[in-house]
């Protein structure tokens, strides 16, 4: 790719250490993407973007400078060097010359097929009119119906003062189908997400029409649902929806960024049972085609696949660079950043709790009374307690062994480490839910997560039934 010549770089890292730096690193990104939104059955008109720059950190003691630039060009590279620089700076001085040698990253594994860039519009378009269309025609009682299409291409070059350089490309393509269905329970809304590490081959593997049917079916469900009840009693967490409970519970928790700030409940548990035997909490950023997967981190770190929690017990967190370096240790492969206008923090990949080996029938079938969720939407989380709280947007009633009467209005109430300690069945239907962004201390990154079927003893649910 060849975004910044190696020799330019070689001189930029130079300068930013000429002042006493104890670690340089450049950090440049290009980044294409285009999107498309129908709403109320109009195409508004497709959008496309490129945002292209550099960030450049330097790190003197404890302090970092940073500084970002949309200039590519040597003299513009310099510029913020010396501004990051000046930033850090804690004295000193001298030169100190940086020999840059590529790191050569595993690679995906898997080749993208059809280049969203080469797609034309009309037939992007296209996707949007078929989907509103095919959610309509479900029942006169879908009123409104919103898709959203959007696909991007980021080339990304790291080099730092250690001597590494390496460099990526990945291309993401996703789409959205929302309802909104008008009866007597007043208006209820369904949605249904496709997004993979993939180019436009993601219309090969899923069906607009069926998509877009989910989507009507999950509103009109709702029109005939009842108030979630209130109170504790079992939960049981379909496949892939519930996911994002154990990215929020538990994943932000094992970031090594807030253990050690302090802010984690899981900071000093290494080695300690944190959850019920059998249960693994892994993060994977090498998971082929997952809307998490990375090739390199935004540090320049292959991606991982490291094991979080082992059968019940706390193994490892996850680390970027600066956090593992003063620790001793290499980096696990996630440092992220939103953009090259941002530093890199620590933060999840693909995160999900492995398959047990119980049938999901079996589950429901011996849970009396409860609720089945299906799945859940956002949600909040203090990692300092594990206190969270999470809106179901697909929810049943468990009466007698067997799944009734679909549920609305409903939060999930609990805490982090109080459900790892509360699972009791794990099924072994293991799936990942659809894409997200996770945000942190104002950055959004793509994150992917999954669960098999599983069982919480007891979690608060509060309904609104009387």
């Amino acid at each position: 790719m060849g975004m910044i010549d190696a020799s330019v770089l070689e001189r930029v890292l130079a300068s930013a250490l000429r002042t006493g730096g104890d670690f340089a690193e450049v950090f440049a990104e290009d980044r294409r993407s285009s999107s498309a939104l129908l709403d109320d059955g109009r195409v508004e008109e497709l959008t496309s973007g490129r945002d292209r720059g550099a960030g450049i950190r330097v790190v003197v003691g404890d302090t970092t400078g940073f500084a970002h630039t949309a200039d590519l060009s040597e003299a513009g590279l310099l510029a913020a060097a010396e501004a990051a620089a000046a930033a850090a700076r804690g004295g000193g001085g001298g030169v100190r010359t940086v020999a840059l040698g590529p790191v050569i990253a595993p690679g995906r594994g898997f080749d993208i097929e059809i280049a969203p860039i080469e797609v034309p519009k009309a037939r992007k378009v296209a996707l949007l009119t078929q989907a509103d269309e095919t959610a309509r025609s479900v029942a006169g009682a879908i009123s409104q119906v919103s898709v959203n299409y959007s696909d991007s291409l980021r080339r990304i070059l790291v080099a730092n003062s250690d001597g590494l350089l390496a460099e990526d490309e990945t291309v993401r393509t996703f789409f959205a189908v929302s309802c909104v269905a008008t009866g007597d329970t007043g208006l209820q809304t369904g949605r249904e997400t496709v997004g993979h590490t993939i180019g436009f081959e993601l219309f090969d593997r899923y069906d607009i029409d069926d998509l877009a049917r989910r989507a009507a079916d999950r509103a009109l469900t709702k029109l005939a649902a009842r108030p979630a009840p209130s109170g504790q009693m079992p939960v049981v967490i379909g496949s892939g929806g519930g996911g994002v409970l154990f990215h929020e519970a538990c994943g932000h928790g094992l970031e090594a960024d807030l253990v050690s700030k302090g802010a984690s409940v899981f900071a000093g548990r290494v080695g300690q049972q944190v959850a019920s035997r059998g249960v693994t909490v892994v993060d994977d950023g090498t998971m082929a085609r997952e809307w998490g997967n990375i090739a390199i981190d935004d540090e320049g770190h292959p991606a991982q696949r490291n094991v979080l929690i082992e059968d019940g017990i706390l193994t490892d967190y996850m680390w970027d660079q600066l956090r593992a370096r003063s620790e001793g240790r290499p980096s696990s492969g996630n440092g992220r950043r939103q953009s090259y206008q941002h530093l890199p923090m620590v933060r999840m990949t693909n995160t999900y709790l492995l398959a047990g080996t119980e049938e999901p029938e079996d589950i429901i079938a011996s849970t009396e009374r409860g609720v089945y969720v299906k799945h859940l939407g956002g949600g909040q989380v203090n990692t300092a307690t594990g206190d969270f709280v999470f809106g179901m947007t697909e929810a049943y009633l468990i009466e007698n062994g067997e799944v009734t009467e679909p549920l609305r209005e409903g939060n999930l109430i609990g805490n982090g480490p109080e459900v790892l300690q509360r699972i009791d069945a794990l099924g072994n239907d293991f799936a990942m839910g659809p894409p997200g962004t996770c945000g942190k201390d104002g950055q959004g990154v793509p994150v992917g997560d999954g669960v098999p079927t599983l069982r919480v003893t007891s979690l608060t649910i509060g309904g609104t039934a009387a």
